[in-house]
C-alpha cells in the first residue's frame, strides 16, 4: 500500500468548488503579501541554492567547547541513537492508539518506564511530558489532586526556567506557590514541597524530612554516582542528559515517576506488559489518563504530551552504553568539574558550590569580561548569574586540554 497518494487535478477542482473557489491563487488571495522594500533576488535553482546555504553555513563558528549548563549539556550522543531513532516506524509515530498494532512503540515505553524506574528508585514511571518545567508543574498540580490542597512550597534554587513554567501552571489552576531558600519546620498546610537536587546552581543537598509530599526534581546523569532519592514521592526532570542533542534549547522531554500508591494521578501514558490470549507476550496502554483519551474532565493533565521519541533516544542511549558505560561517563563528568574547580581555585578564582555533581558557581571580578575573553578562545565559559558569578558545568565531552585553556584564559585577566 503507498505511503502517500498525491492529490489528483480533479481530486483539487473538486475541493476548490466545494468552497466556491477556482484556483489555489483564491484559496490565499486574502492573506496580504508584502514584496515592497525588501531586497529579494532572482529564484536560485535547487542545486544553486544548496550551494549558497553551505556557504552561508560555513560562516557559523561550531567549534566552541561548552562549559553551559543550567539545564542543557554538551553529552556525547553516539550515532546509533539517530539511525534508529529516525527509522520511519519511529519517527512518524505519534501515540499508540491502537495497541494490537503498535507493540513496537509499546514496547520501547514500557523499557523507557522501567529504565527511569531503576534510576530513581521509584516504582512507577510515565512515558514522558514536554520537559523539566512541565514535569514540575504536573508534579504539584498532581499533589494537589491527591492531597486536596491548593498551595505548594517551592524551591528558590530551581531552574528559573522550570520556575517561569511552574507559575504559569500555578496561575492557570489557582494554586497558590510559596517560594523558599530553607524549609519551614511545618509543611503540614502544603500540598507538596518541591526541591531541586543537584539544585539550579549545582548543589548536592540531603533530602529533607516534611509531613508533606516530597517532590525532587533531578538530572537523570546525576543518578549515576548519587544515591537516588527513593525516599520521594514523586521524582522529575528533564530527560536531555540521556543522549539527546543540545539543538539549540530543544526538543527536550520530562519524565515522571513516584510510588505506586499514586500512580492513577500520573499525568501522560502509562505502558504496561502482559500476555495474550495465546501466552505471547503483549504491550498496551495500562493507563490512559490523557484527555484524547478519556473525558476532557476526567483527565490528570489536558496540557501534556508524549515525547515518544525523545525518549526513544533515551531508551537508546541507556542500552548503548549499559550500565557500567553510564556511570563511567557520570564520573568523567564529576571529576572532570572538580578538576577545573581545583585548578580555578589556585588562581585565586573561588567557587562557591560546596557539595557539587559536575555544575557549581565561580565568583570574579567581572562576568561579562570573563566570558567575553573566553569566547575568543572558542570557550563557552557558562552562564552569567550576574556582575560577579558564572554557572560553570562540565561533561564527559571536557578533555584536560580544555580545562586548562579554559584555566589559561581566565588567569591572564
Amino acid at each position: 500500500m503507498a505511503n502517500f497518494t498525491v492529490h489528483t487535478d480533479k481530486d483539487r477542482q473538486e475541493m476548490l468548488k466545494s468552497m466556491n473557489l477556482n484556483t489555489i491563487e483564491d484559496l490565499f488571495s486574502h492573506i496580504p503579501i508584502k514584496t515592497e522594500g525588501l531586497n529579494l533576488q532572482d529564484g536560485l535553482s535547487e542545486m544553486d541554492a544548496q550551494k549558497r546555504v553551505r556557504a552561508l553555513a560555513k560562516k557559523n563558528k561550531r567549534d566552541y567547547v561548552s562549559f553551559l549548563g543550567g539545564g542543557c549539556y554538551n553529552k556525547f550522543v553516539p550515532a546509533a541513537i539517530g539511525q534508529v531513532a529516525q527509522r520511519f516506524e519511529f519517527l512518524t509515530a505519534y501515540t499508540p492508539y491502537q495497541p494490537e498494532i503498535s507493540q513496537g512503540t509499546l514496547q520501547v515505553m514500557y523499557e523507557y518506564q522501567s529504565m527511569i524506574c531503576l534510576l530513581t528508585g521509584m516504582d512507577v514511571a510515565n512515558a514522558s511530558v514536554y520537559d523539566g518545567g512541565s514535569a514540575c508543574a504536573e508534579a504539584i498540580s498532581m499533589t494537589c489532586r491527591i492531597s486536596r490542597k491548593h498551595q505548594a512550597l517551592v524551591s528558590n534554587k530551581l531552574n528559573p526556567e522550570y520556575k517561569q513554567v511552574v507559575k504559569t501552571y500555578a496561575w492557570g489552576a489557582d494554586i497558590k506557590i510559596d517560594w523558599f531558600d530553607e524549609i519551614p519546620a511545618d509543611t503540614k498546610d502544603y500540598a507538596c514541597v518541591l526541591i531541586q537536587n543537584p539544585d539550579y546552581y549545582g548543589e548536592i543537598r540531603a533530602l529533607p524530612q516534611t509531613d508533606t509530599l516530597l517532590v525532587v526534581c533531578t538530572t537523570p546523569d546525576s543518578l549515576s554516582v548519587i544515591e537516588p532519592p527513593k525516599d520521594a514521592d514523586i521524582v522529575v526532570g528533564d530527560i536531555q542528559t540521556l543522549g539527546i542533542p543540545m539543538s539549540m534549547g530543544g526538543p527536550h522531554a520530562g519524565f515522571m515517576a513516584c510510588k505506586e500508591k499514586y500512580m492513577r494521578q500520573l499525568p501522560g501514558r502509562l505502558a504496561g506488559k502482559t500476555v495474550d490470549a495465546e501466552g505471547k507476550t503483549a504491550y498496551t496502554l495500562t493507563l490512559q489518563t490523557r484527555e484524547q483519551h478519556i473525558r476532557r474532565e476526567k483527565a490528570t493533565s489536558n496540557i501534556c504530551s508524549n515525547q515518544a521519541l525523545v525518549a526513544l533516544c533515551a531508551d537508546l542511549y541507556l542500552t548503548l552504553l549499559g550500565e557500567e558505560g553510564f556511570r563511567k561517563a557520570g564520573a568523567m563528568s564529576l571529576q572532570n568539574a572538580h578538576k577545573l574547580s581545583d585548578k580555578l581555585n589556585k588562581i585565586g578564582v573561588k567557587t562557591l558550590t560546596k557539595n557539587f555533581y559536575n555544575e557549581f558557581v565561580i565568583e570574579v571580578k567581572d562576568a561579562d569580561k570573563i566570558l567575553s575573553e573566553l569566547k575568543k578562545e572558542n570557550i563557552l565559559g557558562g552562564i552569567k548569574l550576574d556582575n560577579n558569578k558564572i554557572l560553570v558545568s562540565t561533561t564527559e565531552m571536557i578533555t584536560d586540554e580544555d580545562i586548562d585553556k579554559y584555566v589559561e584564559a581566565v588567569s591572564k585577566l
